[in-house]
């Protein structure tokens, strides 16, 4: 038994076994040194959990997208973050006349759904474009080639976009029913926070049923799992894979705009932060698995806002919450150390892998 653990153990996991221990350990003595401190009250750690709900609910929409594709194509589109900024910030212009004209005040759920309309379907319209522009010439080439075009596809939407509405930080109309909060016995909850979290388990619960019960989201998973049995049976490959791209847009531009409710502005390259995280949570919930994209994000969401202040307040850092990135992918390192293929990831066959 032990010569069989010395020939499967080699020095490199070793040593990321020890990083990974280390790292939980800091993390544990962190903790533990902050909550002995009493520094923080029952209503801040409530506070940091509200705040990490509705951050990584925006994040599980975001990373549905990747995750979908990804479970399709076996790519991973880096364009995406800029599919969820393209919706907001061309949505901004219809908010802000609606605001210029009162009509923001006046009639809000209007007003919201009109934007809401406005991004999704402008998200949806760059992803569709992307699939057939960007990707679908190259489904047969080396997996290396699409990823490259994905990073340049990214790089022209951003810079399209600077051109189009310009390089500076646009302020999102603020929304008067959204403001003011709520009280749940003695703890707090802003209303736009409560808003986002809510439309966004509105939304991913209407996505997994969509994918889990209908008949066009029972042959999306047939072209996920074997794409030549499925156009045997008479599944539209294509259809499918635009479809997909379709769902992704559509999430990406909703979490857009519940993104620019809740931190009051747009700019060309918002996509990129947000993006990347929501990649990270698609990893952490397992590349190709609905719910677990959904875990993912909710679960850095909430790393990132209660993290800096319980792993490294008591550790003595200053100025705790500019590492939150760092804890992000922190997190990420410790998943794929501990378990590679994700939290509710699933082992993969050698063909799809």
């Amino acid at each position: 038994m032990p010569q069989r653990w010395r020939e499967r153990i080699n020095v490199t996991d070793l040593l990321m076994w020890l990083t990974g221990g280390t790292i939980v350990l800091l993390i544990l003595w962190g903790s533990a040194a902050t909550l002995a401190s009493g520094r923080y009250s029952g209503h801040h750690w409530f506070d940091f959990l509200v705040f990490g709900l509705a951050q990584g609910s925006i994040y599980a929409l975001i990373a549905l997208g990747y995750t979908m594709v990804y479970g399709t194509l076996r790519m991973i589109n880096f364009a995406h973050g800029e599919v969820f900024m393209s919706g907001p910030y061309t949505a901004y212009f219809v908010a802000a006349a609606f605001y210029s004209s009162g009509l923001l005040d006046q009639h809000p759920i209007l007003s919201l759904a009109a934007i809401f309309l406005v991004s999704m379907a402008t998200s949806t319209l760059i992803a569709v474009l992307l699939e057939r522009i960007a990707y679908r010439p190259l489904r047969n080439s080396p997996r290396l080639v699409p990823l490259i075009t994905a990073i340049g596809a990214s790089f022209f939407l951003q810079y399209t976009f600077r051109g189009l509405y310009g390089s500076g930080f646009q302020a999102y109309p603020t929304v008067k029913v959204l403001e003011g909060q709520w009280m749940l016995g003695d703890f707090r909850i802003l209303k736009f926070q409560a808003v986002v979290i809510l439309a966004a388990a509105l939304m991913m619960a209407a996505l997994y049923a969509f994918v889990q019960k209908s008949k066009m989201g029972k042959a999306i998973r047939a072209v996920s799992e074997d794409k030549e049995a499925a156009s045997l049976m008479g599944i539209g490959i294509d259809r499918m894979i635009v479809t997909t791209f379709v769902i992704g847009g559509i999430s990406a531009g909703a979490a857009g705009v519940l993104y620019a409710l809740m931190f009051k502005q747009v700019h060309f390259f918002m996509g990129f932060i947000p993006g990347i995280k929501a990649f990270t949570a698609a990893v952490l919930g397992g590349i190709g698995n609905i719910p677990g994209a959904m875990l993912g994000g909710i679960f850095l969401g909430l790393v990132e806002s209660v993290g800096p202040s319980l792993f490294l307040d008591g550790l003595g850092i200053v100025a705790p919450y500019q590492l939150k990135d760092a804890i992000a992918f922190t997190m990420l390192v410790l998943v794929l150390i501990f378990r590679p293929t994700g939290l509710l990831g699933e082992r993969l066959a050698v063909k799809k892998a």
